[in-house]
C-alpha cells in the first residue's frame, strides 16, 4: 500500500473498534436487563412473538388472581355455613332433650327454649354479618331468581348457564309418592303383656305394652316415638296399622316382637314420586326432586302438584333487575363464566313449608319446645339437612371449579413461562463468552489502530 497521509487502515480499524463497541454495548445491555430482545431491532420477529405469549401470560394470570379471590369467598361462605350447622345440631339436640318432658320441669323446659332462642338469634347474626369485600354472602342476594312453579314448593336453584337469558323448566308430575304402610299390626287387644320394636327411617323405638291394654293406648305410645322412628300408628276397623311420616324409597317401616304375643312382623317401604324436567327423568326422594341438566341445577319439593298436572319454572337471568346468582370467571375468556346460586339462609327460610320453618321455634312459635318440641326437633332436622345440601353444592363448586380451574392455569401459566423464557431470556453463559471475544478484539483493535497511526508520524520523517 502506498504511503499517504490518508491512512485507509485506520479508517478500517475504527470502522471494526466502533462495530465491535456496538457489540459489546449491545450485548453488556442483555446481561444488564436478563433480556435478549430490548429494541425492535433486536429481533422483529421475537418481539412479535414475545408480545403475543406477554398478552397470553397477563391474561392467566388476571384469570388466576380471580380465582383466587373466588376461593377466598366461598371459604367465608363455607365457614360460616359450617357454624350455622353446629348451632342447628344444638338446637336437634336441645329439642329432642326436651321431648322427653316426663322427666323435665316447666323451668328446664324454659330453659332450653331460651338457649333455642339464643341460638336462632346467632344464626341470624351470622348470616347478616357474612360478607366478603362488602357484599352480603347469605342473605339471599346472590341467590338465583326463580318464578313461577305453581304447586311446587321450596324451589332452589344451584346454578345456571351465565349471562341475560331466561331458562324455563317444564315439571310434569306423573307419579305419586306414597308412605310406607304396615297393615295389621296388631289385630285386637293384646293379652299378655308384650315387646316389641317399631323402626323407621330415624331409627327404632322399642314399645312395651301390658295385658290387655286398649290399642288406642298402643298408638299413642308409637305416635309418642315419631321423633324417634318416623313412623306413626292409627287404628282403622279395630285394628292397629302404621305408616312412616315421610314419603319414598327412603322411607319405611317395621315391626318385631320381642316378646309376648300380639303384634305381627311387619316391613313396608314407600314409593317415589315419578318426576320429568323437560322431558328428562329427575332424581326425586319421596317428593323431593333434584334436576341438573342443561346448564341448570335445581331441586323443588312436590306440593299441590296434582298427579298428571305439570308446571313450568322459570330460571331468570341477569338483567335490568340485576344479577341473579354469583357469576364468576374461572377462565382467560368468556366461555368460562359459571354462575351459581347461594340461597339465603335465614331461620325464617330454613325448614319446609309443611313442618314449618325454623325460626317458629322461637319462644311463642308455633313449634315452640314449650308447644310441640316433637315438630321442632323434626324441623331443625330438617334446616340442619339443608344447611349440609348448600354447604355440599359449594364445596363441590368450589373443588371441582375453581380449584381445578385454578389449577388448569397455573399449569398453563408454566408453559408461557417456558416459551417466553426460550424467546426473551439472555444466556448468560454464550453472553459472557460473547462479552470476552469484544473485549480481546477491542483491545486488539486499540493496539492496531495505534501502530496504523505510526503511518502518518513516518511521512513527516521523510520531509525532513
Amino acid at each position: 500500500m502506498a504511503l499517504t497521509i490518508n491512512n485507509l487502515g485506520t479508517l478500517s480499524l475504527l470502522n471494526i473498534l466502533n462495530k465491535t463497541s456496538r457489540a459489546q454495548d449491545n450485548t453488556l445491555l442483555q446481561m444488564a436487563t436478563g433480556s435478549r430482545i430490548n429494541r425492535g431491532a433486536d429481533d422483529p420477529a421475537g418481539l412479535l412473538a414475545l408480545q403475543k405469549v406477554d398478552t397470553e401470560l397477563t391474561a392467566v394470570n388476571a384469570g388466576i388472581t380471580n380465582n383466587q379471590r373466588t376461593d377466598a369467598m366461598l371459604t367465608v361462605v363455607d365457614n360460616a355455613l359450617r357454624e350455622i350447622g353446629t348451632q342447628l345440631q344444638e338446637i336437634q339436640r336441645i329439642a329432642n332433650a326436651t321431648a322427653n318432658d316426663a322427666s323435665l320441669t316447666i323451668d328446664e323446659r324454659m330453659a332450653n327454649q331460651s338457649q333455642i332462642d339464643d341460638a336462632i338469634a346467632a344464626i341470624d347474626r351470622i348470616v347478616s354479618n357474612t360478607n366478603f369485600n362488602g357484599k352480603k354472602l347469605l342473605d339471599g342476594s346472590l341467590a338465583i331468581n326463580t318464578t313461577g312453579g305453581t304447586g311446587l314448593n321450596d324451589i332452589r336453584a344451584y346454578s345456571r348457564k351465565s349471562g341475560s337469558a331466561n331458562a324455563s323448566l317444564v315439571v310434569a308430575h306423573t307419579t305419586g309418592a306414597t308412605v310406607a304402610t304396615g297393615a295389621n299390626v296388631m289385630l285386637a287387644v293384646a293379652n299378655n303383656a308384650t315387646t316389641f320394636t317399631v323402626q323407621g327411617k330415624l331409627g327404632t323405638a322399642v314399645i312395651s305394652t301390658v295385658s290387655n291394654e286398649a290399642l288406642s293406648s298402643i298408638r299413642n305410645k308409637i305416635n309418642a316415638a315419631l321423633n324417634q322412628t318416623g313412623v306413626s300408628a292409627y287404628l282403622s276397623a279395630s285394628r292397629l296399622h302404621v305408616r312412616s311420616k315421610d314419603t319414598g324409597t327412603s322411607a319405611f317401616v317395621r315391626t318385631k316382637l320381642i316378646s309376648g304375643t300380639g303384634p305381627a312382623d311387619v316391613s313396608a317401604i314407600g314409593t317415589d314420586a315419578v318426576v320429568t324436567v323437560n322431558g328428562q327423568k329427575a332424581a326425586v326422594d319421596g317428593k323431593k326432586v333434584a334436576y341438573s341438566g342443561e346448564g341448570v341445577s335445581v331441586s323443588f319439593e312436590i306440593g299441590s302438584l296434582a298427579v298428571g298436572g305439570s308446571a313450568t319454572i322459570t330460571i331468570q337471568g341477569s338483567g335490568a333487575g340485576g344479577e341473579s346468582g354469583a357469576t364468576f370467571q374461572l377462565g382467560t375468556n368468556g366461555d368460562t363464566r359459571a354462575t351459581i346460586g347461594i340461597a339465603g339462609v335465614f331461620t325464617a327460610q330454613l325448614g319446609s313449608l309443611n313442618d314449618g320453618y325454623l325460626k317458629s321455634l322461637q319462644s311463642g312459635g308455633t313449634a315452640s319446645l314449650l308447644t310441640d318440641p316433637t315438630k321442632a326437633a323434626s324441623i331443625a332436622r330438617e334446616a340442619s339437612k339443608q344447611i349440609a345440601q348448600l354447604q355440599g353444592r359449594i364445596g363441590g363448586f368450589q373443588k371441582f371449579q375453581v380449584r381445578t380451574a385454578t389449577n388448569s392455569l397455573n399449569d398453563v401459566k408454566e408453559g408461557l413461562e417456558k416459551v417466553r423464557s426460550s424467546i426473551a431470556d439472555v444466556d448468560f453463559a454464550a453472553a459472557t463468552a460473547e462479552l470476552n471475544r469484544s473485549n480481546v478484539l477491542m483491545q486488539s483493535a486499540i493496539s492496531l489502530l495505534g501502530l496504523s497511526n505510526q503511518q502518518s508520524a513516518q511521512v513527516l520523517s521523510l520531509l525532513r
